[in-house]
């Protein structure tokens, strides 16, 4: 059965995010972060159509990700490392794991595990192993394959990226690591002396402009609903919980099948838009569970079982519903019908 939403996706548009981030990424490799399914787009169809376009190596979160990945056949590192829980899949060859902690170290290293991947904390304080752990030799025997780091504010023009820059870059040659990789998609917005070997973008790659340095970036995700009705509000009459809008006058509405159960969330309540024929037909009321309104005054042509295109520009809907670009992809739910063009 079809859904009555449904998430129009640009493969072209993916593609072209992904070749304007490898460019800027220089001599460095560019790889794709495509966790959380793909960052909500479904990471199937996401990997096949970035290594189409040529990349090599791709980015997960999670043991469970990798598996679903694997028939696919390319490079997949897994950044949350690797659990005893894990190793029975890390052993087979699914993917690399990102090892984070001296005790997966200590654990990769008793199982023979063969190449990996390292992170190392150079002041996040998220996960990783710190650079006092690197100096000490916990990594000598290992086969490195990537040493990597991320960055805390790449998003923002502060003292900290210098520093974290430096911290990474005095790392240089001590693990035998065949690659250094720090950038994420802001990363690479700030120089290619931020790129070294390999970049690893994610929320630019489907449409996210986290820098205006990434003012290329083209949009990806578009969601569409059906109108479920069409009704006349009349002038005084209220729309939705909590009756926060009124109608200043006669107005024509459309019910739209998407909420915040999908990822279109409660702060597109009286600020989100959808669109028809270039027009922006403004959301009227809060957002429900699975219910949108929108005023369709001047769109006589809209009716029951038509569909509406949702603004879905990410630097500009998460100013209109006060959400991260990244909460805005990875939130978008289940019940899509997912349909790509390329």
């Amino acid at each position: 059965m079809t859904a009555p939403l449904r998430l129009r996706l640009d493969g072209a548009a993916l593609a072209h995010n992904w070749r304007i981030l490898a460019a800027m990424s220089g001599d460095a490799a560019c790889g794709a972060a495509v966790k959380a399914n793909g960052y909500g787009l479904g990471a199937a169809a996401v990997v096949e159509r970035l290594a189409a376009a040529g990349c090599r190596d791709f980015f997960v979160a999670t043991w469970a990700e990798a598996e679903a990945l694997a028939p696919l056949g390319v490079q997949i590192s897994v950044l949350h490392g690797v659990r005893e829980e894990d190793m029975a899949a890390a052993l087979r060859g699914v993917a690399r794991p990102v090892l984070n902690t001296p005790a997966q170290v200590a654990r990769w290293k008793a199982a023979g595990g063969g190449i990996c991947d390292v992170m190392v904390d150079t002041g996040m304080n998220r996960l990783g192993l710190s650079t006092a752990d690197v100096a000490s030799g916990l990594l000598d025997g290992l086969t490195i394959e990537t040493l990597m780091s991320h960055l805390a504010c790449a998003d923002e023009e502060v003292a900290m990226n210098d520093r974290q820059l430096a911290a990474f870059t005095a790392l240089f040659g001590m693990t035998g690591a065949k690659r250094m990789s720090l950038a994420n998609s802001a990363g690479i917005g700030l120089g290619r002396k931020y790129a070294f070997d390999l970049t690893r973008p994610g929320l630019a790659l489907y449409g996210g402009i986290p820098s205006p340095e990434l003012g290329a970036i083209h949009q990806v995700v578009t969601p569409e609903a059906q109108i479920l009705q069409r009704r006349t509000v009349r002038a005084g009459q209220t729309i939705g919980y909590n009756a926060t809008f009124t109608a200043p006058a006669d107005t024509e509405v459309a019910i739209l099948n998407i909420g915040y159960a999908d990822g279109y969330f409660r702060g597109f309540s009286n600020s989100g838009t959808a669109l028809a024929e270039g027009r922006e037909l403004p959301v009227l009321g809060r957002i429900s569970m699975d219910l949108v309104a929108v005023d369709v005054d001047g769109a006589p042509q809209l009716a029951e079982g038509d569909w509406l295109a949702l603004d879905y520009a990410l630097p500009k809907a998460a100013l209109q519903s006060d959400m991260s670009q990244y909460e805005l992809l990875t939130s978008l739910g289940a019940r899509f019908d997912r349909i790509w063009t390329d």
